[in-house]
């Protein structure tokens, strides 16, 4: 049998239930004696050991073992679940992890036995964790009956000293690879001599017409009770009867022979029957989802952008001729690539729980390790984004999380002598927001101390003694920056001033930004706003001189022309508009691409873009529209211009900027 065919279903399975022995063992912390929560833990570790069994992964199948054991006894009440043995158990599930890991990478276990964790499995239960089956061999005296072939094979065997044995064995009832354990059980008794009968026979146990038990006849040298014990050590076998067969036990088998086909053939006859039915609950099952590998919907998205160029350029042509019924086919062909790309956008998202559902474990552990007591609720888990953004999202979130948790909870003490519950409370929610999808990361702590984020800026020679008119915003600034750390001390955790700079390189680089809300004595609140997808936007063509460039329109507030005696100009040549009240700073395109700006003109067209509440105006000559653009990277030489985010191909071929509003804003 080739079991590698099930490795990758192995793997896939494998992970959820790994995934499910994290989540409910959370619970279990919560609630130690929960029964149910109980019982599906020991489900998932009874059905991972098997698996592992069934893939000849030896390591996993023990520890899972004796895992199993510890739940086995805490199921029957033998046993109360306490904060030491819940350690023991989460060791144990990264293990089972590790082991995983090392599976996809080798498509072996490794040579790693976790000895140590079996070991403090067995001492919870004060014993060693080896299997207690008695042996319930069958009484000797009865008559064997054998094929005249097998008959002679076991009277040759006696001659040369060999014993004869018959191995009856009974599978768990939840096995659900017969076939596969059997062979395990085949592989495992020729280690010690040579299977010369089995019942059903080897064809009938490969192909699983067989229930849950089957026998086997074997001469060896070896004990019989070494035997029973290896077979008994493979998973899922519920129950092994030895038997030794003396001379004048066995008989030939003749006139029972046609019973036993009739009996066979309607045994096979039911088998087929159930497995028809199988398959057929299997079809309905499958055939409503199909796996697709995420390479083959990026050839798709890459398909559809470069449909939506050609269609840009279509239009152009449409434009150019005025034809009426040209200009109708180009709104049908606009509706089709439309739904289309919508099609294949929805395709690709999943919901951000893949990421969200790896943080309840891993603040668990973060809260003993820094002695604080907190509590972690999370909400939209089933917020969807774009896979690529997904599965950039884990690094930045992992930062937030533990800046949360280390910077922004305090002590227990201290919460109770300031008023606040014991226990702190970290939110992670995730919601859409137009074409965006934001995520927020926020704490009931202390918040950020500005005057001490502000003397650090000073030692660290960022910021002037006499720079005192800074805002909240320009402070707050200096976390993001590289080696920029309030903490005195470096711990595992922080003080190296590396997680916020990650966070807004990771979140810009994806298209997104980053803002900060925070509260002396109340908390803080980060809100990462990200695009749906990074493959196709809608943009907003303007020019300067004869350039063209984009802007995301999801970044854009409003668009307002403005008189010249409108602009002001305040201290240090900055200058800005009175919008309905609000003071806006305005920048010319023309000087931060690098060109002569326009400054004889009458009226001005301003592009107010946001950053988070933070808005800027942007003097452009004049507006193209709005319109679909895809991007594309602008390779490794230009990767390093802040200013541009890519770059598109317009209808006519040529090629256009596309900026990012990070850099933008003031």
């Amino acid at each position: 049998m080739e079991m590698s065919q099930y490795l990758g279903m192995f793997i896939e399975e494998a992970r959820d239930h790994i995934q499910s022995l994290n989540d409910n063992m959370l619970k279990l912390e919560e609630s130690p004696d929960d029964l149910q929560l109980i019982n599906e833990i020991f489900r998932s570790a009874h059905t991972l050991k098997g698996m592992a069994g069934t893939m000849g992964f030896v390591n996993m199948q023990k520890l899972t073992h004796a895992m199993e054991n510890v739940l086995a006894a805490a199921r029957d009440g033998k046993l109360k679940v306490n904060p030491n043995i819940m350690d023991v158990l989460f060791k144990t599930v990264d293990a089972l992890e590790e082991y995983l890991d090392v599976i996809v990478a080798t498509g072996t276990e490794g040579q790693e036995t976790n000895s140590h964790l079996v070991n403090a499995l067995n001492a919870i239960l004060g014993k060693p964790a080896e299997d207690m089956a008695v042996s319930s061999a069958p009484k000797a005296g009865k008559k064997h009956e054998y094929d005249e072939f097998v008959v002679r094979a076991i009277e040759r065997a006696w001659t040369q000293g060999f014993n004869v044995y018959k191995f009856n064995v009974e599978l768990d009832q939840n096995c659900l690879l017969k076939s596969a354990r059997a062979y395990l059980v085949f592989r495992a008794v020729e280690e010690f001599g040579e299977i010369i009968h089995s019942k059903p026979s080897v064809q009938d146990i490969e192909d699983e017409k067989f229930d849950f038990e089957f026998s086997i006849t074997v001469v060896s040298k070896q004990p019989i009770e070494k035997i029973r014990e290896r077979i008994l050590s493979i998973s899922e076998i519920r129950e092994v009867k030895a038997l030794e067969i003396k001379s004048g036990e066995v008989e030939r088998a003749e006139e029972k022979e046609e019973v036993e086909e009739v009996h066979q053939e309607h045994y096979v006859q039911e088998t087929v029957k159930v497995v028809r039915q199988q398959k057929q609950e299997t079809l309905q099952k499958t055939s409503k989802t199909v796996r697709v590998d995420i390479e083959r919907l990026d050839v798709l998205m890459n398909l559809v952008s470069e449909l939506i160029i050609i269609k840009s350029r279509i239009e152009g042509l449409a434009k150019k001729y005025n034809d009426r019924q040209y200009e109708e086919s180009i709104e049908y062909l606009e509706r089709i690539t439309t739904s289309l790309h919508d099609a294949v956008m929805k395709v690709r998202m999943v919901p951000v729980e893949r990421v969200f559902s790896r943080f309840p474990r891993m603040m668990r552990d973060l809260a003993r390790e820094l002695g604080k007591e907190f509590e972690l609720v999370m909400s939209g888990e089933d917020t969807e984004v774009d896979r690529t953004i997904v599965d950039e999202l884990g690094d930045p979130l992992i930062h937030l999380l533990r800046n949360a948790a280390d910077h922004g909870i305090e002590d227990p003490e201290e919460r109770v002598k300031n008023g606040k519950p014991r226990s702190g409370l970290i939110k992670l929610c995730a919601y859409h927001d137009g074409n965006n999808v934001v995520i927020e990361v926020e704490d009931d702590g202390k918040g950020i101390d500005l005057e001490k984020v502000k003397q650090k800026a000073i030692e660290k020679g960022l910021l002037k003694e006499d720079q005192i008119d800074l805002s909240e915003q320009e402070i707050i600034d200096f976390l993001f920056m590289p080696s920029f750390s309030t903490k005195d001390k470096v711990t595992n955790l922080s003080g190296r001033g590396v997680g916020l700079d990650v966070v807004k390189t990771k979140i810009e680089q994806l298209g997104g930004m980053v803002e900060v809300k925070t509260q002396k004595g109340k908390g803080t609140k980060f809100i990462i706003r990200l695009p749906l997808t990074l493959a196709i936007i809608q943009a907003l063509l303007v020019t300067v001189h004869d350039e063209i460039y984009a802007i995301p329109v999801a970044s854009i507030r409003e668009i307002v022309d403005v008189a010249k005696e409108d602009v002001k100009v305040v201290q240090k040549g900055k200058e800005i508009i009175m919008l309905r009240n609000q003071v806006i700073p305005i920048k010319h395109l023309h000087s931060i691409v690098g060109l002569e700006p326009l400054l004889d003109k009458k009226k001005f067209t301003v592009v107010i873009v946001r950053r988070g509440e933070k808005l800027t105006g942007i003097i452009v000559d004049k507006l193209l529209g709005q319109q679909d653009i895809v991007i594309k990277s602008l390779g490794k030489y230009l990767e390093g211009i802040r200013l541009i985010s890519g770059a598109t191909i317009l209808g006519d071929g040529s090629v256009a900027m596309i900026l990012d509003p990070n850099m933008l804003t003031v």
